[in-house]
């Protein structure tokens, strides 16, 4: 649980720490976009759903349901990494715990999520993240190998 618990703190310090240099220190809010390499550039951007943009909540009732739902999960995600054993479960759980939390005080105290990584390629264009959301995702990565466990922990579940 010490690991999990560690990297929480740890994604949730670096979350915030970006979110506020990128809004005071860089105040990209009153710049353009940085280029930081032909793929990647720094642009503001306040997301106001959930992942990847879905579900725009521009009122106030839909930004406080968004609050207590984030709130529930990542109280659920606490309860787990509590229970949990093994250690890269608690890795993934503590990661996107961290996330979580981060992007929860940015809905509190901002009424959006602070997005400002933006990846792209040619046409392609991906979605502006945060520091919150790729430990979201790296925190269910490393959840996916848990989940093809038999319950015994016999090893992978056949096909």
């Amino acid at each position: 649980m010490r690991l999990g618990v560690a990297l929480a703190l740890l994604t949730l310090v670096l979350d915030q720490a970006s979110k506020l240099w990128v809004l005071f220190g860089a105040r990209l809010g009153e710049a353009p976009p940085v280029a930081v390499t032909p793929f990647l550039d720094l642009t503001l951007v306040w997301n106001r759903g959930i992942s990847y943009g879905l579900f725009q909540m521009s009122d106030a009732a839909g930004r406080w349901l968004l609050v207590g739902l984030t709130a529930l999960a990542t109280l659920a995600m606490g309860v787990w990494l509590a229970r949990t054993r093994d250690l890269m479960t608690a890795a993934g759980l503590g990661l996107i715990v961290g996330g979580a939390a981060g992007n929860l005080i940015d809905r509190v105290w901002w009424g959006a999520v602070v997005d400002f990584v933006h990846f792209h390629v040619g046409d392609f264009s991906w979605y502006v993240f945060n520091v919150a959301d790729a430990a979201i995702v790296a925190g269910v990565l490393l959840l996916l190998p848990d989940s093809f466990r038999r319950p015994g922990g016999e090893g992978a579940a056949p096909h």
